[in-house]
């Protein structure tokens, strides 16, 4: 492909999704005033041959796919090299009333943002099925790996819990943002956010990654500031260790959904406490949006989650 027939396949991909969230009736909260799930998203892309989707699989577990692995999966009949290869990443901003009202919540998610969790990434699904339709339809093989019939959850030596394709990692390969101390990728809008992406046999040009290091965004580690995170669990699960996923995955598998049923009426799970009413909710936060407690030396860098 030439450069500009990556530019416009760029176009072409960024107005679906721009238009399916600004359109559909499906990007709802599914509430009584019908609210929209997700604001205007960003959108990024990275090459199927990107020397991070191997680093992933150092850094995470060999069982994590590279693009070409997902895609080899799904069109095994297909004589296809990585570079051919892109994924496209997506990040969905929840809305400036969801994020409200969840900052004032200390032990559970509020109303709004449970059935962002959950309608929302109903939505969110939908919009994977509407690319991946959109461009076979203009002849692209495309897989959603997320939706794959082969995605499964594993055991990662590094990190405990994991999974074969991680969204988050894909959209930080994307130039989407870098990581934080609790785990969430933080982003231009923020971490309060949610994330997806797909494979697809199309040449787009990647997007330029503004940062070098995972954990550039995160005050707690450039500048052993912040933290503010850590307060923000109701479990305990962020320190200064960073997240434990663990007591993470407890809170939100077996206390949570309890609390949602008796209280919004509607079976849910999520949480996102470390998500809002912190300095990176809604953005990349610099050393002003933090009250000046004086931090010793930046930590010691983690190898990528």
């Amino acid at each position: 492909m030439t450069s500009e027939q990556r530019a416009d396949g760029a176009a072409l991909v960024q107005n679906i999704i721009q238009t399916f969230i600004s359109d559909s009736s499906q990007n709802s909260l599914q509430n009584q005033n019908d609210e929209k799930a997700f604001d205007q998203p960003l959108v990024g892309f990275s090459s199927g041959d990107d020397p991070l989707y191997q680093d992933f699989k150092a850094h995470v577990g060999p069982f994590h796919w590279t693009p070409w692995e997902i895609f080899n999966k799904t069109f095994p009949d297909l004589q296809v090299n990585p570079g051919e290869l892109s994924v496209i990443s997506w990040i969905l901003p929840q809305t400036e009333t969801t994020k409200q009202d969840n900052r004032k919540q200390t032990q559970y998610p509020s109303e709004r943002w449970a059935r962002a969790r959950i309608f929302g990434e109903e939505f969110n699904k939908k919009l994977r099925e509407k690319i991946v339709n959109h461009l076979e339809a203009e002849g692209y093989e495309t897989v959603a790996p997320m939706l794959s019939p082969l995605w499964a959850r594993r055991k990662s030596e590094a990190f405990w819990l994991s999974s074969t394709w991680s969204e988050r990692h894909a959209a930080y390969a994307s130039g989407l943002g870098t990581f934080g101390l609790c785990d969430g990728l933080i982003t231009p809008v923020g971490k309060a956010m949610r994330v997806g992406s797909v494979v697809a046999r199309i040449q787009l040009p990647p997007t330029p990654r503004p940062y070098k290091d995972h954990y550039e965004y995160c005050l707690f580690f450039t500048h052993g500031i912040c933290g503010e995170c850590i307060p923000r669990c109701p479990v305990g699960a962020i320190t200064e260790e960073g997240h434990n996923k663990l007591k993470c995955h407890k809170h939100l598998r077996h206390s949570v959904p309890g609390y949602i049923m008796t209280h919004f009426g509607f079976k849910g799970r999520g949480c996102g406490l470390c998500q809002t009413k912190v300095p990176c909710e809604s953005k990349i936060p610099t050393k002003q949006d933090v009250s000046e407690e004086e931090g010793s030396s930046p930590p010691t860098r983690r190898g990528i989650l």
